[in-house]
């Protein structure tokens, strides 16, 4: 019970960061049809921004100016450099956007260095949240869901509730009618583009010092976050959320999982020939495959629900 449940909180923790990344992507495809490569830069530019503001300023002001200045590098991206690519339609949109994703990447390391940084969990979150059996959940991860949550809340309101997200959602399917209520379209779009590149920073920001903060992770957790958004649903923001959970829980516990085909096969008295063809595919554990379920879960999700868990787009 004790495995299940510090598994079950963990996989919770790590999906509602995926949550937390996939769900700016998520925003910018469904309102803007932008599959953004540079996505996961963006992320990683926030766990940068994060150490280099909690250098001086302490973590708290971090915080709030990290996601609000990679905000703004993304509308200035969108607004200079997207725009113009648009109108010649989504091909030169994607390679945009992967090559911005080594420029950024390059600029990291020159500006910071190639191996990893020491960006600490502040003090006050350190420690336990609380204990179960034997096992302590640290309060940070804890931290992480409320903060994931809280988000997920904001951008319901945001889009239901408020004059902008109407504003926006119409600007999705009507863009004409919208400018000729004298509504700046192309300004809606940067906004839009630059609040979902916030909410990746804002991953960054809770996310680079629970994890690492070094130039790969975004090639990390770039790949993941576009099995969350296709397993959910191209611009399902509820399939994104439903996926996050699925892949994370997932993940967490097949990490955990120390088993074979061969090591089962042979509890139950019917060990395996080394003559047996697919004896060393018999040989992996569960932990060792934990990487490749997410992209097992992609290919059977392709073939038998093409628009993904919630999606209401094909492909």
């Amino acid at each position: 019970m004790e495995f299940i449940l510090i598994s079950l909180l963990n996989g919770v923790s790590y999906g509602l960061l995926l949550f937390m990344l996939s769900s700016g992507l998520t925003l910018i495809f469904s309102m803007m049809g932008v599959l953004n490569f540079a996505h996961a830069s963006f992320y990683m530019l926030g766990a940068y921004f994060a150490y280099m503001l909690s250098s001086y300023f302490g973590f708290w002001t971090a915080f709030f100016l990290a996601p609000l200045l990679v905000g703004i590098l993304g509308a200035m991206v969108e607004k200079y450099g997207l725009r113009r690519v648009h109108r010649y339609g989504h091909i030169p949109e994607l390679l945009f956007t992967f090559g911005l994703s080594y420029v950024i990447v390059e600029l990291v390391q020159l500006i910071w260095g190639r191996s990893n940084v020491p960006y600490a969990i502040p003090a006050s979150l350190e420690g336990s949240l609380f204990t179960i059996y034997s096992t302590t959940f640290p309060a940070y991860r804890g931290f992480m869901m409320l903060v994931a949550l809280a988000m997920l809340l904001a951008i319901y309101v945001l889009l239901t509730r408020t004059r902008i997200g109407l504003v926006i959602q119409a600007a999705l399917t009507h863009p004409e009618a919208v400018e000729a209520l004298g509504h700046n379209v192309p300004r809606v779009f940067m906004l839009v583009f630059g609040g979902g590149c916030a909410l990746a920073g804002l991953a960054g920001v809770v996310g680079g010092n629970a994890f690492v903060t070094e130039p790969g992770m975004a090639a990390t957790l770039g790949s993941i976050i576009f099995v969350v958004v296709v397993v959910g649903g191209m611009g399902s923001l509820a399939g994104a959320f439903v996926a996050s959970l699925l892949i994370g829980i997932v993940q967490t516990f097949a990490v955990a999982l120390d088993h074979s085909l061969a090591s089962i096969l042979l509890k139950a008295g019917m060990p395996l020939s080394p003559d047996w063809p697919a004896y060393a595919l018999a040989q992996v554990t569960i932990s060792q495959a934990a990487p490749v379920l997410p992209y097992l879960l992609l290919v059977l999700i392709l073939i038998f629900r093409p628009r993904g868990l919630l999606g209401n787009r094909e492909g």
